[in-house]
């Protein structure tokens, strides 16, 4: 690639658990012969995402490729966070021929398209496709479509927190995933496409809308693209719009830490009670289970809770931390203390 060529990035959004780490994983595997470079932002302190992609590093996306930032949203710091990473990523001694960045859950993309328009970096890279996950089970089970609240009708909103996270994702977009598609099955699965292009054609758009099961997926169909577009910021409406930046007060999240575990089944069911009682949106993190000699990664979306052991703790202390995420009324710290055996 000519120096003067601006670098492809591809970002890649979807809510809370759709599965971005996954397609990025599948991606490192199957790279075409380019040479990524991978951004991940995360909603939280305990760097989980970012853990499991530096876990897959190898030739094509070595560790030193891979950035992670922890602040929940790069949007909102890009003089002090996001210029100053792209331009690392782009002065590495071996220039990545494409930049994958994996947004935080809870982020507005359109935010981060303007971002691409900073003076020190638009000559240098484009944004070559929006990818929004939407895990189908999810939107099918009316999930995104809360009723909203008395408060909230009070202060001429319309819609929910999530709602509006959602449908600025689906307006950003140039393709939308929907994920998880085995668990959906094809009623749900057609139940989610019927709302993803109801969503779209409400905001005058038209997308491509593609089903994915583990994040397997032809790299070809996502990447290069060619769509640029921070120059198609009009097309892409957000609820933001027209605001001097965007607030995240909706959505918190905390971490817990725990002692060693002794039944992963019982951390399991306390999980599921906080998401059903607690209204907890997404858990995720690592956890020291007694007599295993590997750390066990917990990833939860929900109720939906799953566990696998990942690699030997090493030299890493054997701690277990999980971040837990909700919408902000939701957290109630010394009850998920209590659910969890904090």
């Amino acid at each position: 690639m000519s120096n003067l060529a601006k670098i492809p990035v591809t970002v890649i959004t979807g809510f809370l658990g759709s599965g971005k780490t996954t397609l990025i994983r599948h991606l490192m595997a199957n790279p075409q012969g380019k040479r990524l470079a991978i951004l991940v932002n995360e909603f939280g302190t305990v760097g989980v995402d970012g853990d499991i992609l530096k876990s897959c590093a190898d030739e094509s996306c070595p560790v030193e490729n891979i950035v992670e930032l922890a602040n929940g949203c790069i949007c909102c710091t890009v003089a002090d966070e996001f210029i100053p990473t792209i331009e690392a990523l782009l002065a590495l001694p071996n220039r990545p021929d494409h930049i994958l960045i994996e947004t935080s859950g809870l982020a507005l993309p359109k935010p981060l398209l303007k971002a691409f328009d900073w003076p020190g970096i638009r000559s240098l890279i484009t944004v070559d496709g929006v990818i929004t996950l939407a895990d189908a089970e999810a939107v099918a089970s009316g999930h995104f479509a809360g009723e909203l609240t008395q408060a909230q009708i009070d202060a001429g909103e319309h819609d929910t927190p999530l709602g509006e996270v959602f449908e600025d994702q689906i307006a950003c977009a140039d393709i939308v995933i929907l994920t998880k598609a085995d668990l959906a099955g094809e009623a749900g699965i057609a139940a989610a496409r019927a709302v993803v292009e109801a969503e779209a054609a409400e905001k005058g758009r038209r997308l491509p809308i593609l089903t994915m099961t583990e994040g397997v997926i032809d790299p070809r169909v996502i990447l290069g693209l060619n769509a640029a577009a921070e120059d198609d910021l009009t097309n892409r409406p957000s609820h933001h719009d027209g605001e001097d930046g965007h607030e995240h007060d909706d959505f918190n999240s905390i971490t817990i830490d725990l002692p060693e575990v002794v039944d992963p089944a019982t951390l399991t069911a306390a999980i599921q009670r906080i998401a059903t009682d607690l209204n907890i949106l997404r858990v995720k993190g690592y956890v020291a289970v007694t007599g295993k000699p590997m750390r066990m990664l917990v990833q939860a979306v929900g109720t939906r809770v799953r566990t696998q052991y990942d690699r030997p703790w090493g030299s890493t202390p054997r701690a277990s931390h999980l971040v837990v995420i909700a919408e902000q009324a939701d957290i109630d710290e010394a009850a998920i203390r209590a659910v969890l055996g904090a």
